[in-house]
């Protein structure tokens, strides 16, 4: 039988791709409906992908196994444990949190309910990242000695730019994304982070730009630009690319490619249509099959939590400009 889903909040920007996601799936999912806290979003949600508008949320947790959550980043503890108390599996919004004693009260609720938490990590599922992981395990580019990532995005504006909601900028919402393929793709943990982080790109004062070095335990050195250095004009979001040095060979992975150029005279812009597949539909049907079989599937809330720890321990390493543990996050 296949699960029920709906969406908390269309807070995020990435629940427009998520609902879209759910439609093309109706062999899989039920897309059931939606409930928002700020209810005249969530009803033009709902119309626009023609599901009910649920103004209380126990509402939709009543008749659904799954829900995404796509709030603020500092209303996930709050969505996520209302939704496991509920009764339903989450697939919550990168980051999990922000600060890693909401992400571990998260991990606790999912254990106590007995539901499943995972967390949006899509880019694990582009077939440029996956077959880079193979050619990794198989050994055939060596032992990985560095790994150089980017996740550049354009300034999202709104509750991004406020950092009671958001938890931060670009490092908050950036780097989880590299640091969450570093740990799965090479199989070990960020031992250490320094950063340097600043506002460049913007007028607001929320961190737009930086750079991560991180030390892995294996050994293994990685940088991170993860800067909201796209302009309004960039035909893309930003990009995710990975240059990953082994002593035998290197390999280079751009997520989001392959991609269609398209030059419009109409409207003077330029625009970069992928024609690969959708990674936020392989994430969905990942994490509904796991629903249905009752086999947790895709990134597991403790992911969520070491990628946090990452974020965290950068910005701590950008305030005192000197190297942070990642998995200390205080002083």
């Amino acid at each position: 039988m296949k699960p029920r889903a709906g969406i908390v909040s269309f807070a995020h920007l990435h629940a427009h791709d998520y609902a879209s996601a759910l439609g093309d799936l109706s062999g899989l999912a039920e897309f059931v409906g939606i409930t928002d806290d700020n209810p005249s979003r969530g009803r033009e949600a709902a119309e626009r992908y023609r599901v009910r508008f649920f103004e209380d949320a126990k509402k939709l947790f009543e008749e659904t196994e799954a829900v995404i959550v796509c709030s603020e980043n500092s209303k996930h503890l709050r969505d996520v444990s209302a939704a496991l108390e509920g009764g339903v599996h989450v697939l919550c919004e990168k980051p999990i949190a922000t600060t890693t004693d909401d992400a571990r009260a998260m991990i606790e609720a999912s254990r106590r309910a007995n539901l499943q938490l995972r967390i949006a990590f899509p880019v694990r599922y582009t077939p440029a990242v996956r077959q880079a992981k193979q050619v990794i395990e198989s050994g055939e580019i060596g032992r990985i000695i560095a790994v150089n990532g980017t996740n550049h995005g354009k300034i999202p504006g709104g509750w991004f730019l406020e950092p009671e909601a958001s938890g931060g900028g670009a490092v908050m919402d950036h780097t989880v994304h590299v640091a969450d393929l570093l740990r799965w793709m090479l199989g070990t943990e960020v031992q250490s982070v320094y950063a340097e982080i600043g506002t460049f790109f913007g007028d607001g004062e929320i961190d737009d730009g930086a750079i991560l070095t991180l030390e892995l335990e294996n050994g293994t050195f990685s940088t991170i630009d993860p800067s909201w250095s796209r302009g309004a004009g960039y035909p893309t979001w930003g990009d995710l690319t990975l240059q990953i040095v082994g002593t035998r060979g290197v390999i280079s992975v751009d997520a989001f490619a392959p991609s269609l150029t398209v030059f419009n005279h109409d409207t003077s812009s330029t625009e970069f249509l992928s024609t690969g597949e959708d990674m936020n539909r392989l994430m969905l049907e990942d994490f509904l099959s796991g629903v249905r079989k009752g086999a947790p599937a895709g990134a597991s809330a403790e992911d969520g939590l070491r990628t946090l720890e990452v974020a965290l321990a950068a910005y701590r390493s950008g305030r005192d400009h000197e190297p942070k543990h990642a998995r200390k996050n205080s002083a």
